[in-house]
């Protein structure tokens, strides 16, 4: 998070958002949190959360105080938010499989990708035909979505971003194994770098697995930070690392 120069990250289970610096190490930062999972900051430097807890996504103000800024869509409640990015035009994307809330308690018809518009009164529905989408980020040129589909099958795709802000049809970028996509980034030149059961596979633009940065645990999400962008952390259930890279991260 830029404005305290710390890594955030969550203990779904824990209830628990830690925060991590060189000098101070490891801190709690919100209890509970709702069950938050994915995190990602808005063009103002605010916290954005997905929380399964409350089947919402929430903004943290300058101030501290969280807000509510998407909880249903078409008059149901939520699944239960995974992961979110924003576009450099202030929308918010995210992620709404159901893996935080009872089956019995499932509102939704199904899992979507969302978009958030400013002072729209409706979320909009990208994309609905994912089995478990998860992690997400945009090609550094935002030409582009990849989602992460940690269902069956689990693979990872990437869908064209439309002038009109919808996603294009899209085709399957890479397939996954062992284990399944969650967390997925993209460096500077445009490279992805998706969890796996082995640790973190990365991927040419081609979709060509170029490389793996092996952990010893399978990892569950990773992003790019430090002074100069080229740090990768990557976490696991109950591990954070922390990789010095060559490449640095997109922007």
């Amino acid at each position: 998070m830029k404005s305290t120069k710390s890594l955030l990250f969550s203990d779904i289970p824990a209830d628990t958002i830690y925060s991590w610096t060189p000098a101070a190490g490891q801190a709690v930062f919100r209890r509970p949190s709702h069950n938050a999972n994915g995190h990602t900051t808005d063009k103002q430097g605010q916290l954005i959360t997905c929380e399964h807890g409350s089947r919402t996504v929430t903004r943290t103000d300058s101030t501290g105080r969280v807000v509510t800024i998407a909880s249903s869509y078409q008059g149901r409640k939520l699944n239960s938010p995974n992961d979110v990015v924003v576009k450099s035009d202030g929308t918010i994307w995210f992620t709404d499989p159901p893996y935080g809330v009872a089956r019995n308690r499932i509102e939704q018809k199904a899992n979507h990708v969302f978009r958030l518009d400013k002072l729209a009164p409706e979320l909009v529905s990208v994309a609905d035909d994912f089995s478990m989408p998860n992690g997400l980020c945009f090609s550094p040129d935002e030409k582009y979505l990849y989602v992460a589909d940690s269902g069956v099958p689990h693979h990872i795709r990437r869908l064209p971003v439309l002038k009109s802000n919808l996603l294009g049809r899209g085709k399957i970028f890479a397939a996954i194994t062992p284990g399944v996509p969650d967390g997925i980034r993209v460096d500077a030149a445009g490279r992805l770098y998706s969890t796996s059961g082995d640790g973190v596979q990365v991927f040419s633009t081609a979709g060509k697995l170029i490389g793996k940065i092996r952990t010893p645990k399978p990892a569950s999400n990773c992003t790019f930070g430090g002074p100069d962008n080229k740090t990768l952390f990557i976490t696991a259930r109950d591990s954070v690392w922390a990789v010095e890279l060559s490449a640095a991260g997109a922007k």
